[in-house]
């Protein structure tokens, strides 16, 4: 089982700026991450589609599979689990997920990077 580091909470944005069910790109600490707001809450993975190398991720297709929260990659469609960065199409490909929330009307980014 591969070892995670947790970095500071970065600010990102205000929540109103978020679109529901759109994706947006940030900069964290030197890491494209895509931002989603959707009715699960808020998601944040690596912006880089592990299968193309593009970093496409948060121009996305939001949706849902089987109750999960996902986004569709833009290039090959690959959909991937929003809570855990899983690709739901491809075993064994996976997006970084990072931890996201709100506090006091600003969203926050906590980056998760492999040791």
């Amino acid at each position: 089982m591969s070892q995670h580091s947790t970095l500071e909470w970065t600010v990102v944005c205000p929540l109103d700026r978020l679109d529901p069910d759109r994706g947006v790109a940030a900069l964290v600490d030197g890491v494209q991450v895509a931002l989603f707001r959707t009715a699960d809450g808020l998601f944040a993975i690596d912006n880089r589609d592990p299968v193309s190398g593009a970093y496409v991720l948060s121009r996305g297709i939001v949706g849902s599979r089987a109750g999960v929260p996902t986004v569709a990659s833009p290039l090959h469609k690959q959909v991937y689990d929003l809570r855990s960065g899983a690709c739901l199409d491809l075993p064994g490909v996976a997006v970084t997920r990072h931890d996201a929330r709100c506090r006091d009307g600003l969203v926050e980014v906590r980056l998760r990077r492999e040791d």
